[in-house]
């Protein structure tokens, strides 16, 4: 078994990197963002976590981590304990997601039509997400992973970090019609 692919209910994008492939600390490119997931939502964890016993359930995945089950990286985690600072992440859990560049996430709206104005899916907004969880052993680090395969934007929400531009924001009262201003 090489993945196990989960379609997500409603949670909220932050850090989303989903427009072009980013390196940070020296790493590859990739595109990438967190999905934060209410607490509440025990449908959504309920399927994650099914999917990570299954994973770890399968033969191919005990061998290629080494067959042990503790210490391994998992990517579920709490964000009242891994993301204590963040308001944001208060009674969620979250997880975090990655595409390699040549495998650019599938970005849709509602209606499930491809968004291309980059401002309409943004760090804050909330969304549906298609991911795939895997087993890796890498470098000594071993655990189970999560591919992005694409997001489906469901409403927005306040953004997070920087700001979304709109065209209201120009106001046309606030600029003088003459030419010759210097």
């Amino acid at each position: 078994m090489n993945s196990v692919r989960i379609t997500t209910g409603k949670v909220r994008l932050s850090y989303a990197n989903i427009w072009a492939p980013k390196s940070f600390d020296g790493q590859p490119e990739k595109y990438s963002c967190s999905l934060i997931i209410p607490k509440s939502d025990t449908k959504t964890v309920g399927r994650i976590r099914e999917a990570i016993k299954t994973l770890l359930a399968d033969k191919d995945v005990q061998t290629k981590l080494g067959g042990k089950t503790k210490g391994l990286k998992m990517p579920l985690r709490d964000g009242d304990t891994d993301r204590e600072d963040d308001p944001n992440y208060a009674d969620c859990y979250f997880i975090n997601a990655s595409a390699a560049p040549e495998h650019r996430p599938l970005i849709l709206d509602r209606d499930k039509n491809e968004v291309l104005d980059q401002s309409e899916v943004y760090s804050g907004c909330y969304c549906q997400a298609s991911i795939s969880l895997y087993a890796f052993n890498s470098n000594g680090n071993k655990g189970i992973g999560c591919g992005l395969r694409g997001i489906r934007k469901l409403a927005d929400g306040e953004p997070l970090g920087g700001s979304v531009v709109t065209a209201d924001e120009f106001d046309d009262d606030d600029i003088d019609d003459t030419d010759d201003i210097f």
